[in-house]
């Protein structure tokens, strides 16, 4: 635990990883969404024996499975970077951490692979009924491996049913259930899967209106449009309320990244009067807001639906980690100490004394002399403790503005769902072309708030990996410079032709739209199949105006 890592590779690591899981990000949310509006349409169905929900389903499959295909390929890198790019990391937490990781293989993501092949060819193999059980586990496994991943995630944010083990010198299982019912990781599951729900309607949605403003198959048009706007607005009023519990739970388990969220420097004494910046220019340097708009009376019941909480800012926040730091340095000693000679029960009453502070003196080792904790004295310490102190506070101009961006977008959203819903349900929403190309026009913004939401979690985490035990900077693997220039060019490369890919098929067949049926109504098949001699996935008609 003393080998430190050339902080050019840490950062390219970092840069990698985040890179990573932003183009993964791009295929997760729409495969969430889609799976469960597929399986609403298909029910319709089944329940009414109209073809046209078939053909609905059927079409609507065919983009999942052009994203689904794409997003199983960018997943797995992320899984293998843990081991690649960040040993330390894996060492440290590998046996909590990957638990939920290989949960979410055995379990859920082979229910999800498997039955997702069942449901593209099965259509004229299986009953009707049987045939909409299988697009439901494709759902409930697709929302599973949401599930378990974002649990091992939440170890990370709030590191709940682990505690670490001075013999082995890794974070060792205390608790099962307490790792899966993390509240940090029960929370972003609900509110990630639903950011799902809203992307998957937007993306039905917009494209349902681009049909109607061509003229194309107006009988699915109509129908899609509805059911999409219906779910959107449903959707975006729970994302909402699940990020608004999210930030509750944010306030209690990482202070530093609620504050840096609000831009909230000063303490406010008084909680009743606190402001919320609605906009606000922060200054790392200053340790200000060089230009705020606020909202007086918002901030306390917002963040902590209460009205005399007080909430403590960045620099209260800095100065309460330092008496942890320098209790840290003191646990990081006597931990050396006893890793060299575990007789020295002196050394290991010491650090147990102190263990809870353990990862703040790891911190220090990045601002102590010769980056050895040894050497921090009486006279190098209180500058160790500043710079430590300030490192605690993850960057607020990004947090910031990450958050604000994310959340304009989904109210945004709920407006936009609110009134397509309305001129839908009243048959209206033709007389409408120009809200029709708003709605086409919005479809990037689910992704663009998902994409900001992921940035305000991870980035207002920092410097931890692990919160509160493991800093960033030590986790990396010890890969040299040029080895990860080459990787991460190779990536960005390989990458952007998954996206190229995935936007030349979505807009291909999204443009060609559903293929033309006469078959628009009567009970289904006696075997649940499509229309006689014709796959479920058949080419679309090149002859439509």
């Amino acid at each position: 635990m003393d080998m430190l890592i050339n902080p050019t590779v840490v950062e390219l690591s970092r840069l990698q990883f985040a890179l990573t899981a932003l183009y993964h990000f791009l295929f997760v949310p729409l495969t969430l969404g889609l799976t469960f509006i597929l399986a609403t349409m298909e029910t319709v169905y089944v329940v009414t024996g109209k073809q046209i929900y078939k053909e609905m389903t059927q079409f609507w499959g065919k983009l999942f499975a052009i994203n689904f295909a794409l997003g199983v390929a960018t997943g797995l890198t992320m899984e293998f970077e843990f081991g690649t790019n960040w040993s330390m990391y894996s060492h440290f937490v590998g046996d909590i951490f990957g638990t939920p990781l290989a949960i979410e293989g055995l379990m859920a993501f082979f229910m999800e692979s498997t039955f997702v092949g069942v449901m593209f060819f099965g259509w004229d193999r299986m009953s009707a009924k049987a045939h909409l059980v299988v697009t439901y586990l494709v759902a409930l496994g697709s929302n599973l491996s949401a599930l378990w991943i974002l649990i091992a995630n939440g170890f990370m944010q709030d590191p709940q049913g682990g505690t670490f083990d001075p013999n082995t010198m890794r974070m060792q299982f205390t608790s099962f259930v307490g790792l899966i019912f993390n509240p940090d990781a029960q929370a972003k599951f609900v509110h990630t899967s639903i950011a799902g729900f809203v992307t998957g309607a937007m993306f039905v949605m917009a494209v349902s209106a681009y049909y109607l403003l061509t003229k194309k198959r107006r009988d699915i048009a109509l129908r899609s449009f509805r059911l999409a706007s219906i779910f959107g607005v449903i959707s975006t009023v729970g994302v909402i309320t699940l990020g608004d519990a999210l930030g509750y739970i944010d306030a209690h388990s990482q202070p530093t990244k609620l504050a840096a969220m609000e831009a909230i420097w000063q303490t406010d004494p008084h909680p009743v009067s606190a402001s919320w910046n609605l906009i606000a220019l922060p200054s790392r340097t200053d340790q200000k807001n060089l230009f705020e708009i606020s909202i007086p009376y918002v901030l306390t019941p917002l963040l902590t639906h209460s009205e005399d909480t007080v909430i403590p800012g960045i620099i209260q926040l800095e100065q309460e980690a330092k008496p942890r730091i320098e209790n840290g340095i003191k646990a990081m000693i006597a931990l050396k100490a006893y890793n060299a000679n575990h007789s020295d029960t002196a050394a290991l009453s010491t650090f147990n004394a102190y263990e809870k502070d353990m990862g703040y003196g790891f911190l220090a080792k990045e601002f102590a002399p010769d980056q050895d904790l040894a050497k921090v004295n009486a006279s190098n310490l209180p500058s160790v403790l500043d710079k430590t102190a300030k490192a605690t506070i993850p960057n607020v101009w990004v947090e910031f503005w990450a958050f604000r961006l994310m959340v304009a977008a989904g109210v945004f959203m709920l407006v936009l769902f609110a009134f397509a819903a309305y001129y839908s349900l009243k048959n209206e929403i033709e007389k409408h072309p120009l809200f029709l190309k708003i709605a086409l026009w919005s479809v990037p913004l689910p992704w663009i708030a998902c994409e900001f939401g992921w940035i305000t979690a991870e980035n207002g985490r920092q410097p931890w990996t692990v919160y509160g035990w493991l800093p960033t900077f030590v986790s990396a693997s010890s890969h040299s410079v040029g080895y990860m220039i080459f990787s991460l060019i190779g990536f960005v490369l390989l990458y952007s032709t998954f996206i190229a890919a995935e936007l030349y098929l979505m807009f291909k067949y999204a443009r060609l739209g559903p293929q033309e049926s006469h078959h628009h109504g009567g009970a289904p098949a006696a075997g649940g199949g499509g229309m006689a001699g014709q796959p479920a996935f058949a080419k679309p008609s090149l002859d439509r105006s």
